[in-house]
């Protein structure tokens, strides 16, 4: 069906498509986690809805996904709020989604990690149902990685919007503009001084357009990391300019969605976690006896400080109470990947 200058397709008009998934899911704590900060340019929450704009098929596209249900039940619908998908486009389009959203993600085994502790169990409850996200674009797992380097969450999250802004497309619709990420071969182009202008030191400047052009060209590809075991993959990675130990473990678990991994020297997680399960701040914080989830933890750090979560409020403010020093979040010790 044609309304003006874009077509709709059967559902939309009903509510929109459905995107299945297991109970729990909340979707509020999920996004939250994946914006990091609310001034995300990309990942927008509003009104309780899910915001992006994605490329589909060549063309951008400005998808909005809410849940019309509730944590125990979710019934998640998507809608194309600008531009057309074709119906043999619909697929890459739900495939993002639910990689973006953790969609396929076994929901049992985060609740029993975070809740079979008993220091962990008010955060696990406060934020039931939140998936582990992971970024829509292989490039965008590094652009979202470098910047953050050896700086607060604050300052790498600033310097990732004006690189939105300089070198991402947007499109417009009803007087508010939404941005898509900067592809690789935008950045791949790019000089390092309009790099460096986004707030990018030298190193990293030339870092990331680096990483840029090696997956423009595909010698970086995703299937090919995705292809290793997490030791092999961690140790490849960790062969790239930039890239040491606590970014190499970011890419797979942002990026792939490994769970084993735990980025080492993270002083900002390593703080929270540790005042959330009242650990002295000179002790080791043990996350190996977490198993092949302890990934998991670093994204309930995230939203602990979120507070995301329309159910068990109280237990999402004593989250939040325990990780307000998240706020130096990603100030690691990535010896080799520092620039």
């Amino acid at each position: 069906m044609v309304e003006g200058a874009r077509v709709t397709y059967p559902g939309e008009r009903d509510g929109g498509e459905s995107l299945v998934t297991p109970a729990p899911f909340h979707l509020e704590a999920t996004v939250r986690v994946l914006q990091r900060r609310p001034s995300n340019r990309v990942d927008v929450w509003d009104e309780g809805r899910y915001q992006r704009v994605l490329t589909i098929a060549g063309e951008l596209v400005l998808i909005e996904v809410e849940d019309r249900g509730t944590v125990d039940a979710p019934d998640l619908r998507y809608v194309v709020s600008h531009g057309d998908v074709s119906p043999a486009a619909r697929p890459q389009l739900v495939a993002i989604l639910r990689k973006v959203l953790g969609l396929d993600v076994d929901p049992a085994p985060l609740l029993q990690l975070t809740t079979a502790d008993r220091r962990l169990r008010p955060t696990g409850l406060a934020l039931r149902g939140m998936r582990p996200p992971r970024f829509a674009e292989w490039f965008e797992v590094f652009a979202n990685v470098v910047p953050f380097q050896q700086v607060s969450l604050d300052a790498g999250a600033a310097v990732v919007a004006r690189l939105v802004e300089r070198f991402g497309r947007s499109i417009e619709r009803a007087g508010r503009r939404f941005h898509a990420f900067p592809t690789a071969q935008a950045v791949a182009a790019a000089r390092v001084d309009t790099l460096r202008a986004c707030g990018l030191s030298a190193r990293k400047a030339e870092v990331l357009r680096h990483l840029a052009r090696a997956i423009a060209s595909g010698e970086l590809a995703e299937a090919t990391i995705a292809g290793l075991a997490t030791p092999d993959a961690l140790a490849t990675l960790g062969e790239l300019p930039g890239i040491g130990p606590w970014s190499a473990a970011l890419v797979l678990l942002r990026g792939l969605g490994r769970l084993d991994v735990f980025p080492p020297g993270d002083v900002g997680v390593a703080r929270g976690l540790g005042t959330l399960m009242r650990v002295a701040a000179d002790a080791p914080l043990d996350v190996e006896r977490f198993g092949d989830r302890r990934g998991y933890l670093y994204f309930c750090s995230l939203g602990g400080h979120a507070g995301a979560g329309p159910h068990s409020r109280g237990a999402a403010a004593e989250a939040r109470a325990g990780l307000r020093s998240l706020a130096g979040h990603g100030r690691c010790e990535d010896i080799q990947g520092r620039v």
